[in-house]
């Protein structure tokens, strides 16, 4: 055990403890049968809808086609993630295109929000000078609208919405959904009152749904970017749970993120008692990621505390004090049993 550290990295994607039998990896050809059926009845119905907001006048149905346009990029974009984060890891690609999934969402979120921002000064234009609009048209299209987006939405339901890239393509449809409910009722109340301002306020509605998901998604995929600890994962509990361990005495340098949307890893250096058993350590840290976090892509440096004093490894220390450096960034708080400061 002196002499050397002891260093060890474990990838169990798709075993049982790691994702609960959930597996995270791209099921390709189910995912994309599902996306492409929700991709023709979205195109196919966009095309007449478009037809129709013109003949119409409606605001609330061109926004509707527009967001379904949007609806129909974002399916592309998913399906082309999809195939580049399928590709294995190679060259200077070590993780292989995973992200392309993350970019993906990212994109579908920017789309949201920059179409929003135009949808939302159109409709209170149409607020101030209200243009008339044929109510009839825009009830029947929304009627329409709706079921197309049930058929999509429930398509797309089917695919694996543990990945960003498939949820933000998702939240495309199911955002155009409740547009289209809302378009409806403005259609049905130009109808019956001849309120033709319900056409811009159904279009304001839609706005605000587009914002909300939009906000979301590129929350969710700045922080992956960010490498910040996936959502509910709070790293320095998870040191504290990994320092209870029977003969670590010591963690720093702890990271956790994610590689893509549902693949959380983490890396960490570990001091040990001396003599004490590094390899069985390890191997007990990691089960406890894998059963308790769902981390099963974990990379453990594991030492002695004192091991190779006059090399300059990390040593334990005395409160107050700090370890010596040995890199010239700092990497978080150090961990120890007791009670501690993060």
């Amino acid at each position: 055990m002196g002499g050397h550290d002891h260093q060890h990295d474990e990838h169990d994607h798709g075993g049982q403890g790691g994702h609960g039998g959930h597996s995270h990896g791209v099921a390709a050809d189910a995912d994309r049968r599902w996306l492409l059926s929700a991709l023709t009845l979205i195109v196919v119905f966009m095309a007449g809808e478009v037809v129709v907001g013109f003949a119409a006048q409606s605001l609330a149905l061109i926004s509707d086609a527009a967001h379904m346009l949007t609806d129909a990029a974002s399916i592309v974009l998913a399906l082309i993630a999809m195939r580049l984060s399928a590709r294995p890891a190679r060259g200077g690609y070590t993780y292989g295109l995973k992200r392309a999934e993350i970019l993906s969402a990212q994109a579908n979120g920017v789309t949201l929000l920059v179409l929003s921002a135009w949808l939302g000064y159109e409709a209170v234009q149409r607020l101030i000078h209200p243009p008339e609009v044929t109510g009839a048209l825009v009830l029947i299209t929304a009627l329409v609208g709706i079921v197309v987006n049930i058929a999509a939405a429930w398509c797309m339901s089917k695919a694996n919405r543990s990945s960003l890239n498939v949820e933000g393509a998702f939240q495309h449809v199911l955002t155009d959904l409740y547009a289209f409910i809302a378009t409806a009722v403005a259609g049905l109340v130009m109808i019956t009152t001849g309120f033709v301002q319900a056409d811009a306020i159904a279009s304001l509605i839609v706005v605000a749904l587009m914002l909300k998901a939009g906000v979301g998604l590129v929350r969710d995929s700045g922080r992956i970017f960010l490498e910040a600890a996936p959502a509910g994962i709070d790293p320095d509990t998870v040191a504290d749970r990994m320092v209870t361990e029977p003969l670590v005495e010591e963690i720093h340098d702890l990271h956790i993120w994610e590689i893509t949307s549902g693949q959380p890893a983490l890396s960490a250096h570990i001091l040990v008692t001396p003599g004490g058993d590094c390899h069985a350590v390890r191997r007990e840290l990691q089960r406890r990621l894998r059963e308790e976090y769902r981390i099963s892509h974990s990379t453990l440096q594991v030492d002695h505390v004192g091991e190779e004093e006059a090399q300059g490894l990390l040593q334990i220390t005395g409160p107050g004090t700090e370890p010596w450096e040995h890199c010239a960034d700092a990497h978080g708080p150090i961990h120890r049993s007791g009670p501690h400061e993060h």
